[in-house]
């Protein structure tokens, strides 16, 4: 069977794009909390990553936070709160990921792992 020159054309030329579209990604939503308690409005988080910056957004008075990352791929959230700030892995996909923060004082130090 043999193919039009304008079929192979137009096959190649999806292939081009569809390999320069960036990869999609999703939410990142959850909640901050320290000893049980939610942070309420008190905290932002922000997220890393590669080269790509998500500016901090503010956590409500319940302590939840949401955003949208454009990629997907290995990032950090950045949470800040009473002045400390510390990260936390986290992978963002084309899904909705929820990320639970406990935070916590270590050596005077604020700690954050996913709960």
């Amino acid at each position: 069977m043999t193919r039009s020159p304008l079929f192979r054309w137009a096959v190649v030329g999806s292939l081009i794009v569809a390999g320069t579209v960036p990869a999609l990604a999703g939410e990142v939503y959850g909640k901050v909390t320290m000893g049980g308690a939610s942070v309420g409005a008190a905290a932002t988080v922000a997220a890393k990553c590669g080269e790509k910056a998500y500016p901090a957004e503010p956590t409500d008075k319940a302590g939840r936070y949401h955003f949208i990352v454009g990629e997907s791929g290995p990032c950090s959230l950045i949470v800040t709160y009473k002045g400390a700030s510390a990260a936390l892995d986290m992978m963002s996909n084309e899904e909705a990921v929820q990320y639970d923060i406990a935070l916590e004082m270590k050596d005077g130090k604020l700690a954050a792992r996913r709960r």
